[in-house]
């Protein structure tokens, strides 16, 4: 072969690799990156009907919002103990970025995983615990308790409500002191039962709970649980019925009166659009009827017009600040003052209440 036809094969064998080279890089620059990652713990069935189920809808919302660009997944079912930290420890090997923790008993296990995974942003829900990859969001389910109290003690005859509880601590006590205030502003003098199950999520505690209240002489149920489980039990005795996280009217139609919801689907997709574009930082965040994180469930059949506008007047004074259910004078069940005249209970002091105000029965103990 001469040393033109060997110069010639030399330049073509280049070129071939030079263009190999650029339709590469043209296809690397428009190759698709993968979508972000993250993940939702749920304490009970993602279906339940209330708190876990209302988690999983906001966490469609960021699915369906972001589409593509977002990669979102759940565990449910997860016990608040050592388990959380296998299910925390799986989600990150898979890719997760953003760990969403919707039950106060996770918090132990975020906090250790946030220590050993800076490159892991971790969300608490309910908790009080913050790092710089660990940030609390919760809000004040109190206000609008409140307000689904007031539905409770207008439709009480007898003046005794029955309220299923989960667990003796803070979060479940001030709900269910503002859910007995609430139902005094409507009907003074009215008390409410508590039944403490021990658990977020277990519909035959909570049937059996709600039927000994009934048994006791409550014509009006409400509750601080996962499931609607006491709205079934409303239904079939004939009574009124609050709920708690969503709108559950679909499991009792004629006993449902509303329910404390929150919106959680807006803060969700705020911070894993932070998290995404690199703008994510700690914090906590509260929130209320005014930026519309919390409110209540549309209104059940047994709502008297009279009733919805007591609601919105005190709902538009909450907004406002001129009322708080949390003002003194308050008074616990012994009778001793807890918050004096003027005085108003700081979201710090609500995170550690460990006593009942006078009208409920039952014990801060569980």
């Amino acid at each position: 072969m001469s040393k033109p036809r060997l110069l010639f094969c030399s330049i073509s064998l280049a070129l071939v690799a030079a263009l190999v080279v650029i339709a590469t890089s043209a296809a690397g620059s428009g190759a698709k990156s993968a979508p972000f990652k993250a993940a939702w713990i749920y304490v009970g069935p993602h279906n339940d009907g209330g708190w876990s189920q209302a988690h999983d809808a906001a966490r469609l919302y960021v699915q369906k919002t972001l589409g593509g660009n977002v990669q979102t997944t759940f565990k449910e079912n997860v016990p608040e103990g050592p388990q959380v930290a296998q299910v925390i420890n799986s989600l990150i090997r898979d890719g997760n970025k953003i760990i969403f923790a919707t039950s106060f008993g996770f918090q132990p296990a975020m906090i250790a995983a946030a220590k050993k995974n800076p490159g892991v942003y971790f969300e608490q829900a309910t908790g009080t615990a913050t790092s710089k990859n660990l940030a609390e969001y919760f809000g004040a389910g109190e206000d609008a308790t409140y307000l689904a109290g007031m539905a409770a003690g207008a439709a009480t005859k007898k003046g005794l409500i029955g309220y299923v509880v989960a667990f003796a601590i803070p979060e479940v006590i001030r709900h269910a002191n503002a859910f007995l205030l609430g139902v005094q502003a409507t009907h003074p003098g009215a008390k409410v039962k508590l039944l403490w199950t021990n658990s977020w999520f277990a519909p035959d505690k909570e049937k059996k709970a709600a039927e000994s209240l009934t048994s006791a002489g409550a014509d009006v149920l409400g509750q601080n649980v996962d499931s609607p489980a006491t709205g079934q039990v409303a239904q079939s005795k004939g009574v009124p019925w609050v709920g708690y996280d969503s709108n559950a009217k679909k499991f009792a139609p004629t006993s449902w009166l509303t329910a404390p919801i929150y919106n959680w689907g807006p803060y969700y997709l705020s911070r894993v659009k932070a998290a995404m574009n690199g703008t994510w930082k700690t914090g906590f965040y509260y929130g209320n009827l005014k930026d519309h994180f919390v409110g209540i469930a549309p209104y059940g059949p047994k709502v008297t017009a009279a009733t919805k506008a007591a609601i919105a007047k005190k709902k538009a004074a909450l907004v406002s600040g001129k009322f708080y259910e949390f003002k003194g004078p308050l008074y616990d069940q012994s009778g001793k003052l807890r918050v004096p005249a003027g005085k108003s209970l700081t979201v710090n002091e609500l995170y550690t209440m460990n006593w009942l105000v006078k009208g409920v029965i039952g014990s801060a103990k569980g």
